[in-house]
């Protein structure tokens, strides 16, 4: 059976009586480029531990099984956790010693009990729109941390990640701190069922490590980029003036010191001069 086809997948769904739920952000994928271009950008090896957030019925699912060593495949919806369960066991009875099924929100599930026995993991994942911050920060911020994530997302939201400065958000601070984003390819509206009412990209964050902080603590870091961020249309100097309680005399000469103009903005700062300013406000 291929549920990446469009006319197996509604024939599938209505034998089951099953119906995509809009709150979940249920979008299925009926585009087998797409997939191969997602399973590609992971390059998932033999030895490899896969988590899948959100496989739904498990069109990816059956790619990175045939691939790692172990998936863990974790669905929140639990008619479709177990439709998934049987299918594997009916469709690929050689691969499915190599897969886990929990059945939970990816970001209520204990990860680490998930992971047990996995040295290192990948994330590869077709997520919601609405928690795609909430599940990058998750991985992001775990003790261990993936090697790499790949995911399907919004377009706008994969170009935001991966912005440059100029047009740098908190969203892009916070990913470009841990990794290295970049846009593998743009996936369109049509490539799922029920069509989404914008693109999507394949966004894959590598190189993913903890931050050389020298000294700076990350809970300050980030206090000191909200500051900086709290009125876009502000500059630098008006909006940690605010935020620390300080007089703007003070700041404009930290920013002179880490080589910042009193008319920068938030969004024309890189990382690294993020981590050199938020080091003067410790």
């Amino acid at each position: 059976m291929n549920l990446a086809n469009r006319h197996e997948l509604i024939s599938y769904l209505q034998k089951h009586g099953l119906y995509t739920k809009r709150q979940l952000g249920q979008n299925f994928l009926v585009d087998r480029a797409a997939l191969a271009s997602i399973v590609g950008a992971a390059d998932i090896r033999d030895e490899d531990c896969v988590v899948e957030v959100g496989p739904g019925l498990g069109v990816m699912t059956e790619e990175l099984v045939r691939r790692a060593g172990k998936v863990v495949a974790v669905e929140i919806d639990q008619v479709l956790a177990a439709l998934l369960a049987e299918r594997m066991k009916k469709e690929f009875p050689g691969f499915v010693q190599n897969l886990e099924i929990a059945v939970g929100s990816i970001l209520s599930v204990n990860l680490p009990e998930l992971l047990q026995g996995c040295s290192s993991y990948k994330v590869v994942a077709n997520i919601p729109y609405y928690i795609t911050s909430k599940i990058l920060e998750l991985f992001l911020n775990m003790e261990q941390r993936p090697d790499s994530i790949v995911v399907l997302t919004q377009k706008e939201v994969a170009e935001r990640i991966c912005a440059r400065p100029g047009e740098m958000s908190v969203l892009a601070v916070s990913v470009q701190l841990f990794g290295e984003p970049e846009i593998v390819r743009v996936v369109p509206a049509r490539s799922f069922f029920p069509a989404p009412e914008v693109d999507s990209a394949v966004l894959r964050i590598k190189n993913i490590k903890e931050p050389e902080w020298n000294g700076l603590g990350e809970q300050e870091f980030f206090r000191c980029v909200k500051h900086g961020f709290a009125a876009r249309r502000k500059t630098l100097l008006n909006n940690l003036s605010a935020g620390y309680h300080l007089e703007k005399g003070a700041v404009l000469d930290i920013l002179g010191r880490v080589g910042l103009a009193s008319t920068t903005r938030a969004q024309e700062v890189s990382i690294e001069q993020w981590k050199e300013l938020c080091r003067q406000f410790k």
